[in-house]
C-alpha cells in the first residue's frame, strides 16, 4: 500500500485497495489507516482527554471481565465490518472471535470517543457499518468535550439511550456496570468540573 499517498485524514487514494494489500500495508505504515470502500484514510492523533477516556473505559471493562472468556482491546486493534476495517477506541470480543492477531471480526461492544472531526462520521456511517456486525450488542459514543454518552443497544431492534454524570451504564451482554463519573476520571471538561464541585460542596 503506497502510504505516501495517504497523508491526510479522510484523504482517499486514487485507486481501490484490496483487503490483503491494506493489511500488509498497515504492518509497515507509520500512521494508522482505516479502510472504507477500498480507500485508506489516515487517522488523526488523539487528544489527552480522548486517551484518558479510552483508558478509563478499557480499564473498567478489563477489570470486570477478569475470569471470563471476553477480552478487551483498545486503539491499535482493528475490527472488520464487511469489507471495511476500523480502529475502535475500545472493544470487547469473545473467545470465539475468528479474526487474527491484527483484527477482530466478532466484537460484543465497540466504544468510540468523539471529537469534532469524527463526531458526524462516528454517529452515522461508522455506526451503520458497525451495526451490521452480527455479534455486536452495544455501540458506545462518548463525548470528550462534555459529559454525555450515547449507547446504541441491540434488543428487538437498535435503540439508543443517553447517560450523564451520576448515572450508571449496564452492558447486559457481558454483565458489566460502570459509573459515568469513572469513565470521565481525570478528564477536566466543564461538565466534569461542575459535577465534582457540586459533589464536594
Amino acid at each position: 500500500m503506497p502510504t505516501d499517498k495517504i497523508t491526510m485524514n479522510f484523504s482517499p487514494t486514487h485507486h481501490a485497495i484490496s483487503e490483503q494489500d491494506y493489511l500488509q500495508g498497515e504492518l509497515l505504515a507509520e500512521t494508522r489507516h482505516e479502510l472504507m470502500d477500498g480507500q485508506a484514510y489516515a487517522m488523526l492523533e488523539s487528544s489527552e482527554d480522548h486517551n484518558l477516556i479510552s483508558l478509563n473505559v478499557a480499564s473498567e471493562l478489563r477489570n470486570q471481565l477478569k475470569g471470563t472468556l471476553c477480552r478487551t482491546f483498545m486503539v491499535d486493534m482493528k475490527v472488520k465490518a464487511g469489507h471495511d476495517f476500523f480502529y475502535p477506541d475500545v472493544m470487547v470480543v469473545s473467545q470465539q472471535d475468528n479474526g487474527s492477531n491484527y483484527y477482530k471480526t466478532a466484537p460484543v461492544i465497540i466504544v468510540e470517543v468523539l471529537s469534532k472531526s469524527t463526531r458526524r462520521f462516528d454517529k452515522t456511517n461508522k455506526r451503520l457499518q458497525y451495526q451490521q456486525i452480527p455479534s455486536l450488542e452495544d455501540y458506545v459514543l462518548i463525548e470528550q468535550d462534555s459529559a454525555e454518552i450515547e449507547v446504541f443497544s441491540k434488543q428487538n431492534h437498535w435503540q439508543s439511550a443517553y447517560y450523564y454524570l451520576g448515572d450508571e451504564i449496564t452492558f447486559a451482554a457481558i454483565g458489566v456496570t460502570m459509573r459515568v463519573e469513572d469513565i470521565y476520571y481525570q478528564v477536566n471538561n466543564a461538565d466534569v468540573l461542575e459535577f465534582l464541585w457540586d459533589k464536594n460542596a
